[in-house]
């Protein structure tokens, strides 16, 4: 079961909503994009008001229901059904992106739920380069029941964007059953776990360093990974483990066998902070393609 909702773009709502947006920059980025996010924020939000029958023109969610895995976790999954022209976001949006959030606070004999992200790619957006989906997408879910071999259920909230000309943020609410006899898998949700970026073993990456050297108000962040070119243009991405680092959009090169990807990081309220490599996330998009890398080395 699923249904969904945008916010009433009153005067009162567009000034939430850009609140939200101008709370979660402030949470992520340094204090000196701010103004720019919220203004692109405000300008995207107020640019069409949209009425509610029209939800269905930019996107359908449903939950598959899945199958029960041998190892006692569930596999389901959210189907988006994105209309003609309208993209939606990955886990790291870009930064312009509207980063989805999922909540499965009503949930029944769930432990944990992880979503299984298939490869992105990039998309611009408003003059920015933002990272996500721009056709329809089924991301799975690896949900861990609380008590292995019972039946669980999937209940809960997910916010996502969805940007064509404008962007808007959708509220949709999930129910599902995830019954303990269901063992036929989906070959939809199949196919989307195939489509997971590559591991590091799996692309032949032979190694990652990662040199810092101070910079204003953070890091300078030098990563070199050697690994084969991926198809089309290459595009680095990082994930701190810790939320309160912002890192800005990487420039790459190729250097033969090398791809040297270059950043910096900033803490979001300017103080200093020490980035754990070990725990960095690295994930270079290539054209229909991505390598997932976890952890460098000191450079």
């Amino acid at each position: 079961m699923v249904s969904q909702h945008h916010s009433d773009f009153s005067l009162e709502c567009e000034l939430a909503l850009i609140a939200r947006t101008a709370m979660w920059v402030d949470m992520r980025k340094p204090k000196t994009l701010l103004g720019t996010a919220v203004k692109a924020a405000c300008l995207a939000l107020m640019a069409w008001p949209v009425q509610a029958q029209d939800l269905s023109d930019m996107v359908e969610v449903t939950v598959l229901p899945g199958w029960r895995a041998d190892d006692g976790s569930h596999m389901a999954a959210l189907h988006l059904d994105l209309g003609p022209g309208w993209k939606t976001y990955w886990r790291a949006p870009g930064d312009a992106g509207i980063p989805p959030v999922f909540n499965w606070y009503g949930s029944r004999n769930v432990a944990r739920v992880d979503v299984q992200w298939p490869s992105p790619k990039v998309v611009p957006q408003f003059g920015y380069l933002t990272i996500g989906y721009d056709q329809d997408v089924i991301l799975p879910l690896r949900v861990t029941p609380t008590a292995r071999g019972g039946d669980a259920a999937l209940k809960g909230r997910i916010e996502i964007g969805v940007c064509k000309d404008v962007c808007v943020p959708i509220t949709v609410n999930v129910a599902q059953d995830l019954p303990k006899v269901a063992k036929n898998p989906d070959p939809s949700i199949v196919a989307a776990l195939a489509a997971r970026p590559f591991t590091a073993s799996e692309a032949g990456v032979r190694g990652v360093e990662c040199r810092l050297s101070p910079a204003k108000d953070g890091l300078a962040l030098t990563a070199k990974i050697t690994m084969p070119k991926l198809s089309g243009s290459e595009m680095a991405v990082f994930e701190p483990r810790d939320s309160s680092i912002w890192v800005a959009p990487a420039k790459t090169k190729r250097q033969g066998n090398t791809l040297v990807a270059q950043t910096t990081l900033q803490h979001v309220q300017g103080r200093s902070f020490a980035l754990d490599r070990s725990a960095l996330r690295i994930t270079v998009l290539g054209q229909g393609s991505a390598v997932d890398i976890q952890g460098c080395s000191a450079g």
